[in-house]
């Protein structure tokens, strides 16, 4: 199998997603579970997402689909579509799978998973963290990662619109 299909099976549906979830933790595999648009990949993305890798053994990641970026960052987004960022996330090593959603937020996703971890970046307060009640009536844990200061997206996309 190249590399590339080795990559590209990690990309998988909500079902396929569900099943391999059931068979990781009958494994006694520790699943960890974050979510967002990760257009225009960064440092800041993926120190995120190799400490979120830290904390268990298979990390899953949602991505937000094209509709839903642009109902969250507006018409101009996302920059790179949802076939793109899902391969780029994927041949992250940190990454054990990829899925998509399109809802408003992942809470029938994570519903679904029941992840034993539900991870976000420290600008969310668990409070505020969707799915974070399920996961912790199911007796995992919601924690929140320290973002790496200075990168962002959308101060990424303002410095190429002012050719800097």
């Amino acid at each position: 199998m190249s590399k590339r299909n080795s990559i590209a099976q990690k990309i998988m549906t909500r079902n396929a997603l569900q099943q391999q979830v059931m068979v990781w933790k009958a494994a006694g595999e520790i699943v960890v579970f974050t979510n967002g648009c990760f257009d225009l990949l960064h440092y800041g993305h993926v120190d995120y997402l190799f400490r979120a890798a830290d904390l268990g053994t298979k990390l899953v990641v949602a991505l937000n689909t094209d509709a839903s970026v642009s109902r969250l960052k507006g018409p101009h987004r996302p920059i790179q579509g949802e076939e793109s960022r899902a391969l780029v996330m994927a041949a992250l090593a940190c990454v054990d799978a990829v899925t998509f959603f399109d809802e408003e937020t992942p809470e029938d996703l994570i519903t679904a998973l029941l992840p034993q971890i539900l991870v976000k970046g420290s600008d969310y307060s668990i409070d505020a963290i969707v799915g974070a009640e399920q996961v912790m009536a199911s007796g995992g844990k919601v924690l929140t990662i320290p973002l790496s200061a200075g990168y962002a997206t959308s101060a990424i996309e303002a410095r190429i619109l002012q050719g800097k």
